[in-house]
Parts: structure tokens; C-alpha cells; sequence
């Protein structure tokens, strides 16, 4: 029985799909989204994005509650820098993103979870590049176990 229990994990762990949460910028990055998707760029669709008006609105407490409820990795891309709508706005998205590393590593959230990137409108292809080396690093650390809330937590609540 136990043979069959070690087998079947590792099945399920050889089988394992991270999964992302990309908080794309309105005006750059989730344009570049569309055009990757429109120029039929191939990338791993283990992401899922959330729209949000300018990268520097995504706090430090969204991305720890999209940790928490499960994702294996974060991804937080904008407007490369002085091409932000909202001027000043992937400025302080660049700042909130050196605190927070800070914070993730004193919290024991591995290196390579979380990512930041910049991407504009018209690029396409380094969309589909950025979401593969993602999907790459994410995979090779493997099931987020830290801040997850397992199902045991919540029922025994």
C-alpha cells in the first residue's frame, strides 16, 4: 500500500502545473498580452490575469493574498519606466516591489515566486518569453507550502 502511495505521488508531482497570477497594467502590459495572443505567440497557459489600472496600485497585500489563496507564483508587470499613463506610477510599483522582496524572504517565501517585469504594449513576443521563464522558475520550486490556507485550516475553523 505504501509502494502505491510514493508511486502516485510522484505521478502527481511529475504532472504538477504551477499556477500564476499575472497583475498586468492596463495600458502596457495587458495590451502586450493581447498582442501575444492575437500574433498566436505560444506561451504556457498556466497564468491567469487580473487587470488593474497602473502596476503601482497592486500592493504589497494583494500579492500576499494571492500567495495565500493558493498560487504558486505571482507575476506584476507595467509600463517600462517614464512610459507610465499615470506618470509616476511604475515608479512606485518598482519601489513597493524592492520592499517586498524583503519582506517575502523574511517571511520565508522562496526566491522566484513573485516577479516583476516591464512590458510594453507593442512587445508581444517578450510577454510570451517573460510568462515562460516565469512558468519555468515556478515549476522548478515546485507547490507553494508556505501562507497557503489548506483545506484542514478552513474546515477546523
Amino acid at each position: 500500500m505504501t509502494n502505491q502511495t510514493s508511486e502516485t505521488s510522484k505521478t502527481s508531482q511529475t504532472n504538477w502545473e504551477p499556477k500564476i497570477i499575472a497583475f498586468l497594467c492596463n495600458w502596457c502590459s495587458y495590451a502586450g498580452a493581447d498582442l501575444a495572443g492575437v500574433s498566436r505567440f505560444q506561451y504556457p497557459p498556466n497564468i491567469r490575469i487580473v487587470r488593474v489600472p497602473c502596476s503601482g496600485r497592486v500592493s504589497a497585500n494583494i500579492l500576499l493574498s494571492a500567495l495565500k489563496s493558493g498560487a504558486d507564483g505571482v507575476l506584476v508587470s507595467g509600463c517600462h519606466p517614464g512610459d507610465c499613463h499615470y506618470i509616476s506610477g511604475n515608479y512606485f510599483a518598482r519601489r513597493r516591489f524592492a520592499l517586498l522582496n524583503n519582506l517575502l524572504d523574511f517571511v520565508g517565501i522562496e526566491p522566484g515566486r513573485v516577479h516583476f517585469s516591464w512590458v510594453s504594449a507593442s512587445e508581444g513576443e517578450q510577454f510570451a518569453e517573460v510568462v515562460k521563464k516565469v512558468t519555468d522558475k515556478v515549476k522548478t520550486l515546485g507547490p507553494a507550502t508556505r501562507l497557503v490556507k489548506s483545506i484542514d485550516t478552513v474546515q477546523a475553523a
